[in-house]
């Protein structure tokens, strides 16, 4: 499957790493997502639309920023997304970009949940205490240690 984007032009991905979240994005339109890296070391993916070519957000794996986050996903969100284990669950966290490094922030109360095998996925709000959604993100790990992110679930690349 082909996709446009403003950010990055046309991508092929394949139809496995469409990722639809039936009850949308908090905020957002569309329901079809695929996570794109632009390089396999990069700890960041864009969750980007494949039904709007404008739509695409920065997401990461809270723990390789937050080494004690903990997600909590409550019983009526892990049975509409068929899970039956917490080994079956992804989680992502939406982050919010700037220009400098230490405005960086991740949406940790609001995590993204999928389910790989599946492909379904739901954002959640967190039932583990004490998580905001501008969580600084670059305050805890020094840039150079931050490792890729490795989301278990297909994810296209884009040759820049």
């Amino acid at each position: 499957m082909q996709i446009d984007s403003t950010r990055f032009g046309s991508i092929e991905i394949s139809d496995d790493a469409v990722l639809e979240f039936p009850d949308g994005l908090i905020g957002l339109p569309g329901t079809r997502y695929a996570l794109i890296a632009q390089s396999e070391d990069s700890p960041f993916y864009w969750l980007h639309s494949v039904e709007d070519a404008d739509l695409a957000l920065p997401v990461t794996n809270p723990w390789l920023f937050f080494m004690d986050y903990e997600a909590r996903v409550s019983d009526d969100d892990a049975k509409a997304l068929e899970l039956e284990g917490p080994e079956e669950a992804n989680i992502f966290c939406v982050v919010r970009a700037s220009d400098r490094p230490e405005e960086f922030t991740a949406n940790l109360l609001a995590p993204l949940v999928v389910h790989a095998a599946k492909r379904v996925g739901r954002q959640v709000i967190n039932e583990a205490a004490g998580y905001r959604v501008r969580e600084p993100l670059f305050s805890e790990v020094e840039l150079n240690n931050v490792q890729p992110a490795s989301p278990g679930v297909p994810v296209a690349a884009w040759a820049v």
